[in-house]
């Protein structure tokens, strides 16, 4: 009699994201310069710029853990909030700042929560898929608070960088996979961290849901629904 295929439940996993935890590469050894040199920046705020998936998230979490920053979307700015964000630990971080180019109350309120964190000497990390001076905002002051502020970009991963974070995310969620499926994976994968993180998370389901290991097999079955279910973006690979 063969046994039902295993349910899989949704126990959750624990993925640190301390300072210690941060896998370092060229594709982001500047921003992790920069945010070592914190609080002595040589403005009050700092953009971290480039692609979805290159990790500026997981770059603004070991800052918010050293910080206490407040995290607020771009697009929740308004004229209100920047006493409000600065006052619990006088520290803030923007993401998709870019969104508010083009909108006056949100410029207005990066403005104000920029100028306000001068005066405070408090801090701003923006997070951004573009460098401030292809934003496009009409605040004239604005636009010249940001020139002279900082921007970093952070580069998608190589594939040493997303060898490692496969393991990594692999290894939260107690896998171990043997490194041909590492091998595999990175041949045909999206060049990018949040497709790591997803690819893995479904890796794991159906490892549970077929009660068999993580296995080239699977890496195959798993990677060729992810990529047929998920619309492909540049820079993917596709060959399977």
């Amino acid at each position: 009699m063969s046994l039902p295929a295993q349910i899989p439940l949704d126990l959750g996993h624990r993925t640190a994201m301390g300072c210690e935890d941060f896998l370092v590469a060229p594709s982001n050894a500047d921003a992790v310069a920069w945010l070592d040199r914190w609080p002595s920046w040589p403005a009050p705020a700092l953009t971290l710029f480039g692609p979805a998936g290159c990790g500026k998230t997981h770059l603004s979490q070991v800052w918010r853990a050293r910080s206490h920053a407040v995290v607020i979307r771009a697009e929740l700015l308004d004229s209100a909030a920047p006493p409000t964000l600065l006052a619990p630990a006088n520290a803030v971080v923007v993401e998709d700042a870019d969104a508010v180019a083009g909108k006056p109350e949100r410029e207005e309120a990066l403005f104000h929560l920029y100028n306000l964190a001068r005066e405070q000497q408090g801090h701003l990390l923006l997070l951004s898929r573009k460098a401030p001076s292809r934003w496009r905002t009409r605040l004239p002051d604005l636009r010249s608070r940001l020139k002279g502020a900082p921007a970093v970009e952070v580069r998608p991963p190589d594939d040493a960088l997303l060898a490692a974070v496969l393991v990594k995310l692999f290894a939260d969620r107690q896998l171990r996979p043997g490194m041909e499926v590492i091998t595999y994976l990175l041949a045909r994968m999206e060049r990018s961290l949040d497709f790591a993180r997803r690819l893995v998370a479904a890796l794991d389901h159906a490892s549970l849901a077929a009660h068999r290991g993580v296995t080239v097999p699977l890496a195959r079955e798993v990677l060729s629904d992810l990529q047929r279910t998920e619309p492909q973006r540049s820079g993917s690979k596709t060959t399977l």
